[in-house]
């Protein structure tokens, strides 16, 4: 059985808005598709996202960064908004 279980009780159970959400198939034919996904939604949409990008940056401001650990990037972006006196 997939992800270790033993058999089909040990499944978790599907709560209504579940059911209402999920695609319905007859046989390969697709009658209508899922709505939304069946796990919980994700953060809230923000009022400026931030923009993907390419930037090529000094190996030595790489590494300095990286090395301070998760979050690196967000702490590239908030010295950038220092630099450009964006923040206050």
């Amino acid at each position: 059985m997939p992800n270790g279980w033993e058999d089909d009780d040990d499944l978790p159970e599907w709560t209504d808005d579940q059911f209402r959400r999920a695609a319905v198939w007859h046989g390969k034919k697709l009658i209508r598709p899922a709505d939304g996904t069946l796990t919980k939604p994700g953060r809230p949409k923000s009022d400026d996202p931030k923009q993907q990008v390419t930037l090529r940056l000094d190996s030595a401001v790489l590494e300095g960064f990286r090395a301070t650990g998760p979050g690196w990037q967000s702490r590239i972006n908030a010295e950038l908004r220092k630099a450009l006196k964006l923040d206050g």
